[in-house]
């Protein structure tokens, strides 16, 4: 019987240290340990102040401006389908950089708080799709970009202009 006791000792600790969380001051409540990553969830009126929201199709447009992505478009799919809102279209000149552009706008994204919720291709690095809910980002090789052409079959939507920095 000294087995069924030591097999309830891990939910003890866990208990334990769940009531030690609960009871911290409130800026330790909403510290989540992810891995070897702790993510916190900020709370508006610690912010303080008035925040500006870059849209995410924006800040995603930036980081693959950063690793060098050419022919970068943005698609306004409001109102052309319900699955999306942005397409961000972009393309890299070869694996590494396709991979290396992808790499960057998932850690811009994160940055602002958007995770993905898949993420297709990355190993052939031929069309990489990122799919944050209401943004599909799309990272093509210049062949790959050629061949599927997704400003002809999304033909319909708006072309978004990217502004300047």
């Amino acid at each position: 019987m000294a087995g069924v006791g030591q097999a309830f000792r891990p939910v003890r600790k866990s208990l334990a240290k769940a009531r030690r969380v609960a009871e911290a001051p409130a800026p330790h409540r909403a510290i989540i340990r992810t891995g070897a990553a702790y993510l916190t969830k900020t709370d508006p009126r610690e912010a303080g102040g008035i925040q500006t929201a870059v849209p995410s199709w924006l800040v995603a447009v930036r980081a693959a401006e950063s690793k060098k992505a050419t022919d970068l478009k943005v698609l306004d799919l409001t109102g052309v389908t319900s699955f999306a809102d942005f397409f961000v279209i972009a393309t890299g000149a070869n694996p590494k950089q396709v991979q290396a552009i992808t790499d960057e706008i998932g850690l811009q994204l994160k940055r602002v708080g958007e995770m993905p919720n898949s993420m297709e291709g990355y190993a052939q690095a031929e069309w990489v799709l990122m799919d944050y809910g209401d943004l599909l980002v799309h990272v093509f090789s210049t062949k790959a970009r050629e061949y599927y052409g997704l400003e002809r079959l999304w033909r319909n939507a708006r072309t978004v202009e990217i502004p300047s920095e």
